[in-house]
Order: structure tokens, then sequence, then C-alpha cells
């Protein structure tokens, strides 16, 4: 289920989007975050400061939220 996301890049910039879930579009709202998310699809990232590890996909919504919060500001 979609849901929205706010936050802010390093520069300030502010964005919002809703994460979908959904491989080919795993956000909507922002083509930055967007880039973002393309950039460190493959990649590991951890889900918590203590870990897991999983492989960032588009179509799982937690390792996107977990590469939102590792690269931009989220309150």
């Amino acid at each position: 289920m979609p849901h929205t996301v706010t936050g802010r890049f390093d520069d300030g910039s502010a964005y919002q989007v809703q994460v979908t879930g959904d491989t080919d579009r795993s956000v909507i709202g922002s083509v930055r975050v967007a880039a973002l998310i393309d950039l460190h699809t493959g990649e590991s990232i951890s889900l918590t400061p203590t870990g897991p590890l999983c492989v960032v996909a588009g179509n799982d919504e937690a390792t996107v939220l977990a590469v939102l919060r590792r690269y931009t500001s989220i309150p």
C-alpha cells in the first residue's frame, strides 16, 4: 500500500514522494528521489543501524525507505 514520505536532501531542497512498492516505479513525486533509488538498486543496505543487510529493490518498500533514511533527512 503506497504511503507518503517527506524529507530533505543535504542541499536543503525538500521532497515528498509516494513509496509504491512497484518494481518499475518505486516512488512517485520526485525525479531526484527516483534517481537516488535507481542509483542504489542492487546494493546492500542496513535496514536499521544494527542490521540486517538487505539488497535494495524498487519493489521492497523497506529497502527504499532505508535508502531515503541514509541519504536524506526524514523527520
